[in-house]
């Protein structure tokens, strides 16, 4: 068991939490959150030794072992199948001495350091490491590569896999899933959650924590605080407390009422798609806590471009690779301003792929893409975020763009961002990767796109920012593409999930859910070699639903466009007729017009949900035969 009893601490002349009672029992897994700063990191440090306390004491068991992450993961020369094992390190000290025995040919220690190899697991240890690597997305080609020759985000995998690979009582991991997909986040979730010893996790990413966690730590305002139950317990918990306090209901209500038309809006217009329930189910999770974020410090909206071309890209047979080397092919797919699509696949199955080819960042290899004159597009991803120079600034970034917006219009914009004060001037060689990311995002919103791609953008992005681009979408007038391992942001931002497997791209019928059981099955559900040869009449008949259906996709966005003018006319006419001035005598013949063109709306309101919802069935019906 750790106690912390009555302890304290600071990191130099920072609290981090003050006189804290917290105990934590073998086995348990534990999340710790907090803003950025709050000092989880220092929490890490203490647990691990090279912080001690300022008052009051940590007990933690003098025998157990403990593992954590690297931060930062060395371009050496070592093969990475080496690295991995040198997380066992008592193991590696056991083969130290069967070398030393065998060197000395003292019969008697090879013989008693060959029981203990055997019972450290010895003889499994390479097929254990390579389990490991296998899970987090490595090949088995790559066992034998240096490390050095593994980019950051690799490496940074390499790195869990050497703590996962420690036989440890303590596990300290400190964002995990950053820089993983969303396969080897849920081979990494189904991993932990069988973890035996005492798991401590860091990371921004509510389902992970959900399905991990069983108990909840809280740094804020110097306090370390227990919660019982997992993240989204941790949540409602958290915002009831809050709520209590007067200061913040006002703001409370603001972002519930501000997310509720969200759900609204797309409840109304929602289809019986298990993709949409979906969707529905994440909104009005979102809703319930979106007061807990009320004081945010980020908080932005995208601008609508001055106008929303229809559709805004339309591939047909499309293929695409490196060089003459295809890569996907048979791609059909129409993007209209609206459309919410995830993208699923395994690692290098070609999601990246499929979003530089919309990006005009790869060539078209064969077949056909129409662009919508002026069509504008932001594509983030990781490359991007590396990308800034050392001494650019936010300021100088938006400059870059538009150097004829003033410099207080631009200090509000990144004050959404994070962004206030002398930091708008702050050099990017001294940001974090979380604060690059959130200058990457700023850059794409800013631009005013059409169309959105957006590759892993939640990488270093803490649960506040999450949920602020999460919210930002929701309102966008666009087209997004998505591939992500936050299925928060995919469950509720997605309306529609393309399969990428075996270079071609597919509709995906089911949830997030239904995708982690299909890559649970062997070779994630490998088709059969009869199935592969009826592929092609499966694309030729969708490709003719598809054909059959744009006109009706088409009515139906003309019908959204018109309910939601029709909607803002009607808000507009209700407010002028709960002025109280409208009632008196001199406006009567005002009034009685008022009342005749809200009802003209609201009839006109009416009849265009019925023909959406009557399109939609017809949709639907059509979809499925």
């Amino acid at each position: 068991m750790i106690e912390l009893r009555q302890a304290t601490l600071h990191r130099g002349s920072k609290l981090i939490f003050s006189e804290a009672n917290i105990r934590l029992f073998p086995g348990w897994h534990v999340g710790v959150s907090g803003e950025n700063g709050a000092g989880k990191s220092s929490l890490f440090s203490l647990l691990k030794g090279t912080l001690q306390t300022d008052g009051g004491e940590l007990a933690l068991p003098a025998a157990w072992t403990l593992a954590s992450m690297e931060q930062e993961v060395a371009a050496t020369d070592q093969l990475a199948l080496d690295y991995v094992l040198d997380g066992d390190a008592p193991l590696r000290q056991i083969e130290a001495r069967l070398l030393a025995a065998e060197l000395a040919d003292d019969g008697d220690a090879l013989s008693a350091a060959h029981a203990d190899y055997d019972a450290a697991g010895g003889y499994v240890a390479k097929a254990r490491a390579s389990t490991l690597m296998a899970g987090l997305g490595f090949k088995t080609l790559d066992e034998t590569r240096q490390v050095k020759d593994f980019s950051g985000g690799w490496r940074m995998r390499l790195g869990l896999a050497r703590a996962l690979m420690c036989r440890s009582d303590l596990l300290l991991l400190d964002e995990p899933t950053n820089h993983l997909d969303l396969d080897a986040l849920l081979w990494l979730e189904d991993w932990l959650k069988s973890y035996p010893g005492l798991l401590l996790l860091i990371a921004h990413d509510r389902d992970f924590l959900d399905a991990v966690c069983q108990h909840m730590l809280h740094l804020a305002e110097g306090e370390l605080r227990y919660y019982a139950g997992n993240y989204s317990a941790f949540e409602r918990a958290r915002a009831e407390r809050l709520a209590q306090q007067e200061q913040m209901r006002v703001k409370q209500e603001r972002e519930r009422a501000h997310l509720q038309s969200f759900v609204d809006r797309f409840r109304a217009q929602a289809t019986k798609a298990r993709q949409a329930q979906s969707r529905i189910k994440r909104l009005e999770k979102l809703q319930m806590i979106a007061p807990l974020h009320a004081d945010s410090p980020f908080r932005f909206q995208f601008i609508a471009p001055e106008r929303m071309p229809q559709p805004l890209l339309d591939l047909e047979h499309a293929a695409t690779g490196y060089g003459e080397h295809i890569h996907l092919q048979g791609i059909n797919l129409q993007l209209a301003p609206g459309d919410r699509i995830g993208l699923l696949g395994r690692n290098g199955a070609g999601k990246s792929t499929l979003m530089k080819l919309l990006a005009e960042e790869l060539p078209l290899l064969a077949g056909h893409v129409h662009r919508a004159d002026g069509i504008k597009l932001a594509y983030f991803h990781q490359h991007q975020v590396d990308a800034f120079a050392d001494d650019d600034t936010p300021m100088l970034c938006l400059q870059r763009m538009n150097p004829r917006v003033s410099e207080l219009n631009m200090r509000q914009f990144l004050g959404g961002f994070g962004f206030s004060g002398d930091h708008v001037h702050a050099p990017c060689g001294r940001f974090s990767g979380g604060e690059r990311a959130r200058l990457a995002l700023a850059l794409c919103v800013y631009s005013r796109p059409h169309l959105l791609l957006l590759d892993e953008p939640t990488n270093h992005l803490d649960i506040e920012m999450r949920l602020a681009l999460n919210l930002a979408l929701q309102e966008f007038e666009g087209a997004v593409v998505l591939v992500s391992h936050d299925r928060t942001l995919l469950s509720s931002c997605c309306e529609r999930f393309l399969l990428v497997d075996g270079g071609a791209i597919t509709d995906f019928a089911g949830d997030i859910d239904d995708y982690a059981a299909w890559l649970r099955q062997p070779a994630g559900g490998a088709s059969s070699p009869r199935e592969r040869t009826d592929r092609r009449e499966e694309k030729r008949i969708r490709a003719e639903k598809r054909q059959q259906q744009r006109p009706m996709q088409q009515r139906l966005q003309q019908l959204e466009d018109e309910l939601a003018k029709l909607n803002d006319q009607n808000r507009t006419l209700s407010e002028r007729m709960h002025d109280e001035t409208m009632y008196l005598d001199a406006n009567k013949t005002q009034l009685i017009e008022l009342i005749s063109e809200s009802e003209r709306i609201k009839s006109r309101i009416q009849n265009c949900e019925a023909e959406w919802l009557q399109l939609s069935d017809e949709l639907d019906q059509h979809a499925t035969s």
